[in-house]
């Protein structure tokens, strides 16, 4: 028999996933699990697309770079837009099944922790609470060995001739680099003078503020949702998500503005 779109893309496996756990089942709970496994299945296709952007900016191919930074940030957009679809959830019909989540929670998405990572953001809180699980605790270790975008962004530009110090990871909470003024000002003379690389710099801009933005849309719906309840993983809630809005994970190239 030849194959068909069900065999290829794996049509009646995907459709067995969504196992309600509520009881008696609640209509919701449905919603609630096919958008978290469709942001862990962007969260794939996000890690899949930086991985090639590594590559890419390894190998100084900018254009090529560009073009799958630019399928990123579109894939950011439609991680905000599904936040709507779950905010047709009220809070009651959430709360209808939120005790059968029991412990789980989104705080526990070790592929979101490596995004996190590629960023070159650290939460020893968030990774702590893959310990239970060795392979994923075992991953998110092995990817903090990995370059991250901005030190890959750096040795890009020092590929076309600038001498950039490479960044040091200084930082075990938060950003693995801190903020550098004299990277700031070296970043301030190169890029309005290499547009190429100016380019890549805006599409990081653009990534950054995206995921802020997608932060931002999350913790409101949060908010919206449980009040300032305990989240069912233990985190605080809201409040966690909370520290995280307006964290920059490209300081540098946002500060360099300030010195054009």
């Amino acid at each position: 028999m030849e194959q068909t779109y069900g065999d290829y893309l794996q049509v009646e496996n995907l459709l067995c996933l969504q196992q309600l756990q509520s009881d008696p089942p609640e209509h919701d709970e449905m919603l609630f699990i096919i958008i978290h496994q469709t942001y862990e299945l962007w969260f794939k296709q996000i890690l899949h697309e930086l991985g090639k952007v590594r590559l890419d900016l390894t190998a100084g191919r900018t254009w090529s770079a560009d073009k799958t930074l630019r399928r990123t940030l579109t894939i950011l957009k439609t991680l905000v837009s599904q936040v709507d679809i779950l905010e047709t959830m009220t809070p009651m019909e959430f709360n209808s099944f939120r005790k059968f989540l029991s412990t789980a929670s989104g705080f526990q998405s070790w592929q979101f922790r490596e995004l996190e990572i590629l960023c070159g953001l650290y939460s020893a809180q968030a990774i702590h609470v893959q310990k239970e699980i060795p392979k994923q605790y075992a991953l998110l270790q092995r990817r903090q060995e990995e370059p991250t975008l901005w030190y890959t962004f750096i040795e890009y530009l020092n590929s076309r001739g600038y001498g950039i110090p490479l960044p040091i990871k200084e930082n075990k909470h938060g950003l693995f680099y801190n903020p550098c003024p004299q990277r700031q000002r070296q970043l301030a003379d190169i890029l309005p003078n290499d547009p190429e690389a100016n380019l890549i710099a805006e599409l990081f801009i653009d990534f950054d503020e995206g995921l802020q933005e997608w932060r931002y849309r999350h913790v409101k719906m949060v908010e919206r949702t449980i009040g300032t309840k305990t989240g069912t993983g233990g985190s605080s809630g809201a409040e966690y998500l909370r520290k995280t809005l307006g964290q920059a994970i490209f300081p540098d190239l946002w500060a360099m503005r300030a010195l054009l």
